[in-house]
Order: C-alpha cells, then structure tokens, then sequence
C-alpha cells in the first residue's frame, strides 16, 4: 500500500540535550544525533514535509542549510516555545495544516533509516491514530494521525502505555526496526551502533 505525503514534527533540544550521554562534545553529539534523524526523515519517500522545532538557533541554521533550496520534502523550522517536548510537538502540530497527515518523532534516533520510516507511515495511513513504542517498549517514538484527527502527544516516561489508553493503535513494527531504537543513555547508544549509525553521529565516535 502506498501512503500519502506525510507531514512530520521533529521536537529537538539540539546541543542542551542528552544530559546522560558521556562524551567530549556532548553539545556536538546531541546535535549530530537530531541532525542524523531530520536526514534519515528526509529522504523517506512517504515524507513531504517536515518541522523541526527548536529553540537552538545554531541547529535551526543548520537544518536549514542540509535542507537547501528547492529540496523535497519541504523543511520549516519552528520556535520552541518551551515547558518540555509535549508542548514542543504541539507547537509544531499548529504549524501544520490539519488536512495533512501528520505525525510526529522523536528527534534522537541516530540510526534511524528511511524505510524505516516509510514502513511505519504506510501501516500508520491504516489507522486514525497509531504509535511506534521503544525498543524497550515502554516509551514512544512516534504518533500518527489521519488528517482532521487530533493528535495529542502525551510523551515522557511510560508514554507508551498512555498513548494506548488514549486510542492510539500500536503499530507492529520489529523490534530490531531502527525506528524503535531512540537514545537516552550509553547503553542505548551502543545498541544504536550495532544498527549502523548516521554519519554525523558515526563521525565523533571513531
């Protein structure tokens, strides 16, 4: 099946982020992280739009830069308003038009690939709602919407389940998806190497 073009919300930190990561250059890691995602985004066929928020204006020239002129999909960056990621999201949710499909994803997926993606939105286009858990199962990586179908992001610890008391239908998505594999700490980030990671990120850890 094929699905439409989806518009996609990317909340991110940029270099504030990934407190219990230990490296270097944590502010550089944490900005290569969500750099690597918005890319792998990007070229996800299903994809025709996506918005990042961010209160980091050095990332946000950054996105804007990778992106260049002309590029498909359409690439918008929109203030963080602050008060944390759920806030975030819905910040970015009022940017978009509620016609479109929508989804939003967690911008720390270094190893994130686009057929990933595009496999999770091509399930998520049969549902009104739906989510993709963590590799862990607890936590939540992405939610979709049909178009004129609230999305409301309930992010945070045990998001998961939240997610699946509100309606969202849980997506079958392997558990060794690179969708699935978001990072928080050392040991995840390990795993997240085992899956192949970006090149930003995969360039400060040689």
């Amino acid at each position: 099946m094929s699905a439409p073009g989806w518009t996609v919300v990317i909340p991110v930190k940029g270099s504030s982020g990934k407190s219990r990561l230990e490296h270097p250059d944590r502010a550089e890691l944490a900005s290569a992280i969500a750099l690597d995602t918005i890319d792998a985004v990007c070229r996800a066929e299903h994809v025709a739009e996506v918005v990042v928020v961010t209160a980091d204006g050095e990332l946000a020239l950054r996105v804007v830069s990778d992106a260049g002129a002309g590029s498909r999909p359409l690439v918008r960056v929109v203030p963080d308003p602050g008060g944390g990621l759920n806030p975030a999201i819905a910040a970015g949710l009022t940017a978009v038009e509620p016609a479109r499909h929508r989804a939003a994803l967690l911008g720390d997926l270094p190893a994130l690939h686009p057929a990933d993606v595009d496999a999770a939105l091509e399930l998520a286009a049969t549902h009104d709602r739906a989510y993709v858990p963590d590799a862990e199962g607890t936590g939540t990586t992405l939610l979709a919407a049909l178009p004129g179908v609230p999305l409301e992001p309930a992010f945070g610890g045990g998001s998961a389940a939240r997610h699946a008391g509100a309606g969202f239908a849980a997506l079958d998505i392997p558990a060794t998806s690179t969708l699935r594999r978001d990072v928080d700490t050392a040991d995840q980030l390990h795993s997240a190497v085992g899956l192949g990671l970006g090149p930003r990120t995969a360039a400060l850890l040689d």
